[in-house]
C-alpha cells in the first residue's frame, strides 16, 4: 500500500466562532468520513493555524490557505482520490474549498 497526504485547502472557521450544534453537525460528517476509510486513515491530522511563507530569495509571498492535512493509505492514486471524493470538506459547494491529494515517496538510503 502507498501513503497518501491530504492537504485541506481552504479558510479555516476558528472553533470559537462556531455554534455547538454546528461543531457537532462537522463533528459527525468527520467521523463518517473517517468510519469509511476504516483502517487506510494513518494519520487523522491536525487542523492548521495561517502559516507563513519563507522564500528562498529572501522576498515575501502569502502562505497557502492551509487549514489542515490527514494520511490515509492507499493502492493507488486513483483509489486515494476515490477516497475523498465525498468528503465533508468539500461538501460547501461554493468553490472556497480543495482537497489535494499527493503521494507520499520513501526517502532513498543515504
Amino acid at each position: 500500500m502507498k501513503k497518501f497526504i491530504i492537504l485541506y485547502n481552504g479558510p479555516a472557521t476558528p472553533p470559537e466562532q462556531m455554534t455547538p450544534e454546528l461543531m457537532q453537525k462537522i463533528m459527525g460528517d468527520w467521523k463518517t468520513w473517517m468510519e469509511k476509510v476504516g483502517s487506510d486513515m494513518l494519520d487523522m491530522g491536525q487542523p492548521m493555524a495561517p502559516g507563513q511563507a519563507i522564500v528562498d530569495d529572501g522576498s515575501e509571498k502569502p502562505a497557502l490557505e492551509l487549514s489542515g492535512y490527514s494520511i490515509i493509505q492507499a493502492e493507488s492514486m486513483d483509489k486515494a482520490v476515490e477516497l475523498v471524493q465525498d468528503h465533508p470538506f468539500l461538501s460547501d459547494k461554493t468553490g472556497k474549498f480543495s482537497v489535494e491529494v499527493f503521494e507520499l515517496m520513501p526517502v532513498p538510503s543515504m
